[in-house]
């Protein structure tokens, strides 16, 4: 009797043309990036710190970094990787994560990460806000017109519809356009200012996101805040050192991370003390701000347990509209 034959294992593979045009509200993508935190919170999702390499040649200013993890809700295990030549330049910015079904034991679907990390980041951003500004928070500025940015202020929007008065300040005129093509695709009817001022805008803002990278900007100080303010930094450049420190409560997406990403908030003696990590807050063990009036900065570095929910959601889309081509990788 012959045994049986086992096909060889295969992967899908999704291209950022394939991942494009894949339909996902803002609020199914809050959703899982949320759920993706409530797991790490609870226990059963796993995120170890990001491994980052800043290579030796100073002359590239290349960057490579990788993160591993498991998300509880859509049992899948996540490989991402990351390298980029140049600190702003996107055409040498290659990102690609990997899933594994750890229900079947089997490879499921390889894409490009792009589009992933440009909606779990404001994503991110939107929880925290909604965490941890105060309660009658009405105004928010986004600096930075890069592509994390572009979906911020549609994310904002989305949990927080009370915001009345929505600021933008950048430099690249494309990526002022994306920003408010973004907006308007979701919210129609809603304006955004654009602002020259950085230090007046956060003074005058409830909510400050700050993802410019080599910020053509005074680098945003704490004390500009209002009484009451949210800063968020979303791993930017154009924040001051002393932000966490001099702010009078801080929150961070990863303490490790902090330390790996964030490692120009510390101390002279190298401490970066946090007051709370945003999964905890989320998760109701730990509060967003102690009191109504409190500044408070918020870290926010990409975590993989956000990235694996956001991937599995857009390749299951993709499989649906019949995208992807498997290839037998181990045949």
């Amino acid at each position: 009797m012959g045994g049986l034959v086992r096909e060889p294992a295969g992967i899908l593979f999704f291209t950022r043309s394939d991942l494009a045009g894949i339909e996902v509200t803002p609020r199914e993508v809050i959703e899982a990036v949320r759920q993706g935190y409530l797991a790490l919170a609870n226990g059963s999702s796993r995120c170890p710190t990001k491994l980052m390499m800043p290579l030796p040649d100073a002359d590239r200013d290349a960057v490579s970094y990788s993160m591993l993890g498991y998300d509880a809700n859509s049992q899948h295990v996540g490989f991402k990787t990351s390298y980029r030549q140049g600190n702003d330049n996107r055409e040498k910015y290659y990102t690609v994560i990997s899933l594994y079904d750890d229900t079947t034991g089997m490879p499921f679907a390889l894409l490009d990460c792009d589009r992933v990390g440009a909606s779990r980041t404001p994503a991110t951003t939107a929880l925290i806000a909604q965490a941890c500004a105060k309660p009658d928070a009405r105004s928010a500025l986004m600096i930075g017109t890069g592509v994390q940015g572009h979906r911020t202020l549609p994310y904002l929007l989305t949990v927080l519809p009370d915001l009345d008065r929505l600021m933008l300040y950048g430099t690249h005129p494309d990526g002022i356009r994306n920003c408010i093509d973004t907006l308007h695709e979701h919210f129609p009817g809603r304006d955004v200012e654009l602002v020259s001022d950085v230090p007046s805008a956060v003074s005058e803002s409830d909510i400050s996101v700050v993802a410019s990278g080599r910020a053509a900007h005074p680098k945003v100080q704490a004390s500009w805040m209002k009484p009451g303010g949210l800063m968020i930094s979303v791993s930017s450049k154009g924040v001051a050192s002393s932000a966490l420190r001099e702010s009078d409560y801080a929150v961070t997406t990863s303490a490790g991370q902090l330390g790996v990403t964030g490692s120009r908030f510390a101390t002279k003696d190298g401490n970066a003390a946090i007051d709370a990590e945003f999964s905890e807050v989320l998760a109701g063990r730990a509060p967003g701000r102690r009191n109504p009036t409190d500044r408070v900065f918020a870290f926010s570095s990409g975590m993989v347990i956000t990235d694996i929910p956001v991937a599995h959601l857009l390749a299951t889309r993709a499989i649906a509209a019949g995208l992807g081509q498997r290839v037998r990788l181990w045949s």
